[in-house]
């Protein structure tokens, strides 16, 4: 068969070129020519029409999910693997991917078919890794490879139900000119997998770098082209690591599986709450325990403020895990609506664990926790709280609040201050729920705990 011929499309004005340029040569634009392939040349035949069907009569069937032994793997991935998914999973250097990866293979390998392809590490390399974390290989077959089409003969020889590329970067096609890791290659290495997963049935798990901002590097029609996109979060000099799917056409976006990093690899861990609360020998001001959600799992982290006297003309206002902008329109209903200013004070908010916290019904939390911090006025220790503030003052339902109680309940808190449209009807069991309409009522109440 005939190689593929590539040419360089501008990604501004379209245009095309034969060699790669600097600068279009039509459009003058700099550094935008990206290498593809050129349809190939030929007669050019009418196609048929293709059949349509009514939406209500195709059939439908539930789908069936393939356990990776990893139970906080398979909530992220909303049960389990599906036939011919392909998931995505970025994160920092060293964070735990591969070795994430190569546990589930291990676990998976005992009863399917698993094939592990690396790009970055020798075979020996991931056998040392795999020995260094005891795992049981007998059932996992490696390669290591970066040429896509020997990897995708391997794949139609070994036909895995499951497989890892390890990373999608250090790919390359010989139907491209360009270096792995470059756009081109990188789209064309990934589109390829993706079609074959989905011809083949196998599910595809695809390692990718990040960049300095956090973004999957390459192109972003790569994660267009997977049906799930995870990434992975933490501090690499902690020993947690949070994985967060952001896109799922399987199941739950926002879904959330923690991990603890051990000598042995990544363990699962059972209760995610408790990493995310302090433990204080008594009740200190600033401290505020939110009721939050990620994905389908309610979660209990500890919101921390600290308010001091500024020293420099501009206040500063920091927040870690927490919108930095959210922050400034809180203090301003908080001086407008509830009479406390905080104009010559600094502000510093921080999302205890490393969590990043991005729902709105944090609102009501924080705010509390600047007013303890400011007033030096502890909440009380088994006080729960949720809610999102409006610009008017007044506290907004959240979703899904009863699971909020619920878990708050469950973990033994005995106090929840939540909107009014959140107050359940009926009594809970050892936990009194205080209903404010107002962020004014709510330091009322504050001032009373």
């Amino acid at each position: 068969m005939a190689k593929a011929k590539s040419a360089y499309v501008c990604a501004d004005c379209g245009a095309t070129a034969l060699q790669w340029f600097g600068s279009c040569p039509s459009c003058g634009a700099a550094g935008t020519l990206i290498e593809t392939i050129t349809e190939r040349t030929g007669t050019r035949r009418q196609g048929t029409a293709a059949d349509a069907v009514a939406l209500h009569q195709v059939e439908t069937r539930e789908l069936e999910r393939l356990s990776t032994g990893i139970g906080e793997l398979d909530r992220v991935l909303g049960g389990g693997l599906v036939t011919g998914q392909v998931v995505l999973i970025g994160g920092d250097p060293g964070i735990g991917k591969s070795t994430l990866l190569l546990q589930a293979l291990s676990s998976l390998g005992t009863a399917s078919k698993t094939l592990y392809i690396s790009g970055e590490e020798s075979a020996e390399q991931v056998a040392t890794r795999a020995k260094r974390l005891a795992l049981d290989t007998r059932g996992v077959h490696l390669i290591a490879e970066i040429q896509l089409e020997r990897i995708a003969a391997a794949m139609d020889a070994q036909k895995p139900q499951v497989a890892v590329v390890d990373s999608i970067q250090t790919l390359w096609s010989e139907a491209l000119q360009s270096a792995p890791g470059s756009v081109a290659q990188v789209r064309e290495c990934a589109a390829q997998l993706a079609r074959h997963a989905k011809r083949s049935g196998s599910a595809l798990f695809i390692i990718g770098h990040v960049t300095k901002e956090g973004a999957i590097a390459g192109p972003r029609v790569l994660e267009h082209i997977v049906d799930t996109v995870l990434y992975f979060e933490g501090d690499p000099n902690s020993a947690f690591r949070l994985v967060r799917a952001v896109k799922n056409r399987f199941g739950a976006v926002n879904e959330l599986g923690v991990f603890a990093m051990t000598d042995k690899g990544l363990r699962a861990v059972a209760n995610p709450s408790a990493l995310f609360l302090s433990h204080h020998e008594k009740n200190v001001a600033g401290s505020c325990v939110l009721a939050t959600l990620e994905g389908t799992r309610p979660l209990l982290v500890e919101i921390q403020a600290l308010v001091d006297s500024a020293h420099t003309p501009n206040p500063r206002r920091l927040s870690v895990g927490l919108e930095q902008n959210r922050l400034a329109m809180l203090l301003a209903v908080l001086n407008r609506h509830a009479g406390i200013a905080t104009y010559e004070q600094d502000v510093f908010v921080n999302a205890v664990g490393g969590v990043r916290i991005g729902e709105p019904a944090a609102d009501l939390a924080v705010t509390l926790a600047i007013v303890s911090s400011l007033t030096d006025k502890p909440i009380a220790a088994k006080a729960v709280v949720f809610g999102e503030i409006g610009l008017a003052g007044e506290v907004r339902p959240a979703p899904r609040g009863q699971d909020r109680l619920k878990e708050a309940a469950k973990l033994g808190f005995e106090k929840a201050i939540v909107p009014k449209a959140n107050q359940p009807k009926g009594k809970m069991v050892g936990l009194e729920v205080i209903a404010v309409e107002r962020v004014d009522q709510a330091v009322a109440v504050l001032r009373n705990l």
